[in-house]
């Protein structure tokens, strides 16, 4: 029997094996190959709706060994460009998934330009084909990408940007789709992270009239926060756990696959650790990017108002825009009569429409604009014909919207909601102390007197801000911590390297030139003030001599004092107050971050009281968490004795907890397997011990054992 193994030239895959070897010696049936192929084509052309099978094979076999005759193939990749812009919507699906392929083979080996690949796959995302519309979205974000691992090529950028852009009006809605998808991937990528991409979506994706694309640009400006905290919660659950392989290596039978598996997870876990030390990277928010916010939010209001989408895209537009009047501090005077329709109980949605209610609010809003808004939730929440929840709601709603407009609350207002300190459900009543916690910080004159509280430093320095007035600050507010010994050693620092400050106080010393000369005609003229200063000096050496703390308390009594001038001779003593020295002091010196953590030390002290022994919790965010709003507290219905009492009670009927077998008779002997389970474990250790697996010493006592009974036996 004759074994025929050259079987070329029908034999394409032995031919390409052969040719990546060995090109010069099988160029001519190459070229045989490559003539056959464009004849096919040819014929293809006629009926490119039907399927060619050896059309398919020789585009795969020319794309795969191209790279080996790049002269001779030079005109390959542009036959089968204007294959598929002539064809690309009659051809088969199987063909047309084969043709691209075929180009991302020459693509990866550069014998296409990247520019006239992608503009030509942009095109083919109009195919009425979603397997190919995925696979050529996930080959254009990994391309762009690898394009711009070393360096961003921004000429290619921006001529495949200005595509894509044209793409976003295509009249096309799935192309267009796909088109602001892979935007938004090469964004959340930080390749395409500019301020023109963030521009094009918010200006052609989010009044685009695709109701697809114009909600994937509005979830573009939202953030994506669930998805990431579902993400991370996946590998979470994918973690690899150490311990318990550890334990399952340490009781089963040693083995080497075993041992592998242990190594494998121990180096999986080291990688997971070294990716949860890395600082995780944060994209520039695309909200902050906007070049005219102002116009966005109006032409996102006017489109709310005269469009007919389902309420979920009305809510993305409400979100968004409360997004950009909070960050941007923007003017839309209508759009908080538009959301106070909205502010019902039984509207769907309420706590995310209270959400965007107080994003949406800012200092430079006028108190007239947002207190209607105010009083809507207080009369249609914070009324006690309603659930104690939803007055716990209300209340939260209106804390959030005065953390960040104070100036929104009347005094009238503030001291009906403050009466709800001592209502009978703690729900409301926290939520009500919250909102007096605000404004004893904000403004503790709109406070009735007994809801103050005890006065502090800080409230005392406190002075209330007319609409749009800016408090301009001579000096680091808290900068007199620096002056004293004492704020250093409060603070927790034992640095004692300060010795030349005078105890925290600072003095201007100036002194003539002739000042040893004329000191004998100094005393002789001025006896009594000598006299004065001697004693005085006596006093002084007395103190620092008998203790160090006296002269400290002197030297925090002289700076509360006025500035004061003492002359001695020709040198001019000017003691500064406080305030004065926490001034000359920040003009003069450069403070470190040992200084301002002292500085910030102070200043929340100035907020604690004996009463109170933690400073107050208000701090103001961007985004408005939608769990500040829905924060309720509630008191435990049932203590622990009277939970187990409902859990006996309802155990008494139910059938017996266990294993159930088939026995009609409970009381019936069990079985001698049933037995064993219950007896001692030193009455079963012989059988235990026989199970292990002896050592070969064990065996030679054990033979020698048996050996001798035996001969007894006999």
């Amino acid at each position: 029997m004759v074994r025929h193994n050259n079987q070329l030239p029908d034999n394409l895959p032995q031919l390409q094996n052969l040719i990546k070897r060995d090109p010069d010696s099988y160029k001519d049936e190459f070229l045989q190959q490559y003539q056959h192929f464009l004849s096919t084509l040819e014929i293809f052309k006629f009926t490119p709706d039907e399927e060619n099978k050896s059309l398919d094979e020789l585009v795969t076999f020319i794309a795969q060994v191209a790279q080996c005759y790049p002269d001779e193939c030079i005109q390959f990749p542009q036959l089968l460009v204007d294959l598929l812009k002539n064809h690309a919507t009659t051809l088969i699906p199987a063909m047309r998934n084969s043709f691209c392929k075929a180009l991302i083979l020459l693509r990866n080996k550069n014998l296409i330009p990247a520019l006239d690949l992608l503009e030509l796959f942009f095109q083919l995302l109009r195919c009425p084909d979603k397997n190919l519309r995925t696979f050529l979205q996930n080959h254009i974000v990994t391309d762009i990408k690898n394009m711009n691992a070393k360096h961003k090529d921004m000429r290619l950028n921006s001529t495949l940007q200005n595509f894509m852009y044209s793409m976003l009006k295509d009249s096309n809605p799935k192309a267009a789709k796909m088109s602001v998808d892979i935007m938004i991937e090469l964004y959340k990528k930080n390749i395409w992270n500019d301020a023109k991409t963030v521009n094009v979506i918010a200006t052609v994706g989010c009044f685009s009239n695709v109701t697809k694309v114009m909600v994937a640009s509005l979830k573009f400006f939202l953030g994506h926060d669930q998805e990431d905290a579902n993400s991370s919660d996946e590998e979470n659950d994918n973690e690899p756990d150490l311990k318990s392989a550890m334990m399952v290596n340490k009781v089963n039978k040693k083995t080497k696959k075993r041992q592998k598996q242990l190594e494998s997870i121990k180096r999986q876990v080291v990688k997971a650790s070294k990716k949860k030390s890395k600082a995780p990277a944060f994209n520039f928010s695309g909200i902050h990017l906007i070049h005219n916010p102002q116009g966005m939010a109006e032409g996102l209001f006017k489109q709310l108002q005269g469009s007919n989408e389902r309420f979920e895209v009305k809510l993305m537009h409400l979100d968004v825009i409360s997004r950009l009047i909070g960050i941007h501090e923007l003017f839309l005077f209508g759009y908080y009569p538009y959301i106070t329709r909205f502010i019902q109980p039984h509207q769907r949605q309420v706590t995310r429409i209270l959400q965007f209610a107080a994003q949406a609010s800012h200092e430079l809003v006028p108190g007239d604009i947002i207190e209607p808004v105010l009083k809507t939730i207080a009369n249609s929440f914070i009324t006690e014909r309603n659930a104690s929840d939803v007055m716990a709601i209300g209340l939260n709603a209106v804390r959030e919207i005065c953390m960040r407009c104070p100036l929104a609350m009347g005094e009238d207002l503030l001291r009906d909601l403050a009466m709800y300190k001592g209502y009978k459900e703690k729900s409301v009543m926290m939520a009500a102390r919250s909102l007096i916690t605000l404004y004893r910080e904000q403004l503790p004159a709109l406070l009735h007197k007994k809801d103050r509280g005890r006065p502090t430093e800080a409230q005392a320095e406190l002075r209330r801000k007319n609409y749009g007035e800016i408090i301009a600050h001579d000096t680091i507010p808290g900068a007199e911590a620096l002056l004293d010994k004492a704020a250093e050693i409060d603070a927790g620092s034992d640095d004692d390297g300060d010795d030349s400050d005078n105890d925290g106080s600072w003095v201007d010393v100036s002194q003539s030139e002739d000042e040893g000369g004329n000191e004998d005609d100094d005393d002789e003229d001025e006896d009594d003030e000598d006299d004065d200063d001697e004693d005085e000096d006596d006093e002084e050496e007395e103190d620092a001599s008998s203790d160090e703390d006296g002269a400290e308390e002197d030297s925090k009594s002289t700076k509360t004092n006025q500035s004061t001038t003492k002359t001695n001779g020709d040198v001019n003593i000017k003691i500064l107050d406080k305030k004065q020295a926490a001034q000359e002091l920040a003009l003069t010196r450069i403070f470190t971050d040992e200084d301002f953590k002292r500085i910030d030390m102070a200043n929340v002290k100035k907020t604690v009281t004996n009463a109170r022994k933690r400073p107050l919790e208000s701090e103001k965010t961007e985004f408005v968490k939608l769990d500040n709003i829905e924060m309720i507290f509630k008191k435990r219905k049932h203590d622990k004795a009277a939970r187990l009492e409902t859990v006996q009670a309802g155990r008494m009927d139910r059938e017996k907890f266990g294993y159930k077998d088939g026995r009609k008779n409970e009381n019936c002997s069990k079985t001698n397997r049933e037995k064993r389970k219950r007896k001692n474990f030193v009455m079963m250790r012989h059988k235990a011990r026989s199970k292990v697996k002896k050592s070969f010493k064990e065996k030679q006592l054990a033979l020698r054992k048996h050996l001798l009974k035996q001969k007894k036996m006999k």
